[in-house]
């Protein structure tokens, strides 16, 4: 590794392991946009999901009190079903096609909601079948490439849940589908000496990085961290999309 790729290694994992920690998502969203530039392709997802794993255990640590694994069961019990259909994608889809969909669909969805627009939801439908299969799609993606915080985050807005309530549901369910996809890597035969060289140096800034964003964010109001995590969706929609 030569200083250019160590230090963009370095930054990468300390900016997404800031953004996990304060956000409880968003290391692939924020991480590749370094990693892809310096680092082989292939080593990528699996890097992610290793560092956006660390960054989870940090906030689950910081943030425990306001966990609620309880009410995160119906988005686990799809994510499990989702995560090794995931891994098994990694070596079927071309990872550019289906990460540009999802960049611009996170810029459609931020900036409807910065506009205001009324939720599709009339009121918060009770947790059951829906929350599963959201969680299903959202498993898909985490043993894919680290995104599985997404679509829950963004089903659990249209809910018109606090972010409180958001937050103790989609970070316990990011930490276990996270854990399962890591597990997946092992058994399709991503995790090799290649891949641990990098999560050497990554990993330990990530976590870093994760302490300093949950401890921000036990200190910013509930309209800041909403606004803050629309802006967060629309720069990582626009990142994915120009790679």
């Amino acid at each position: 590794m030569d200083w250019i790729t160590v230090t963009l290694l370095v930054v990468g994992a300390l900016t997404a392991g800031f953004i996990n920690g304060f956000a409880g998502f968003g290391t692939a969203l924020v991480a590749s946009g370094f990693w892809f530039l310096v680092l082989p392709a292939h080593v990528v997802p699996p890097l992610i999901i290793l560092a956006a794993l660390a960054g989870q255990v940090v906030g689950l640590r910081k943030l425990s009190g306001k966990m609620d694994f309880r009410m995160s069961t119906y988005l686990i019990s799809g994510g499990v079903l989702g995560v090794p259909l995931g891994a098994l994608l990694l070596n079927v889809l071309d990872p550019s096609v289906v990460k540009t969909t999802i960049g611009w669909f996170l810029i459609a969805y931020a900036l409807f909601q910065f506009k205001g627009l009324p939720s599709a939801m009339s009121a918060a439908p009770q947790d059951g079948f829906a929350d599963r299969c959201i969680g299903f799609v959202g498993g898909v993606l985490g043993g894919f490439a680290g995104l599985s915080g997404v679509l829950p985050l963004i089903w659990l807005q249209l809910k018109r849940l606090s972010p409180a309530d958001q937050r103790a549901r989609y970070q316990p369910f990011n930490l276990f589908i996270l854990m399962l996809s890591a597990i997946a890597l092992v058994v399709v035969g991503k995790v090799d000496t290649e891949l641990m060289a990098y999560a050497g140096v990554a990993i330990p800034f990530s976590l870093l990085g994760a302490v300093v964003g949950a401890n921000m964010f036990l200190s910013i109001s509930e309209k800041a961290f909403q606004r803050t995590v629309l802006l967060l969706l629309i720069v990582s929609g626009c990142v994915i999309v120009v790679q």
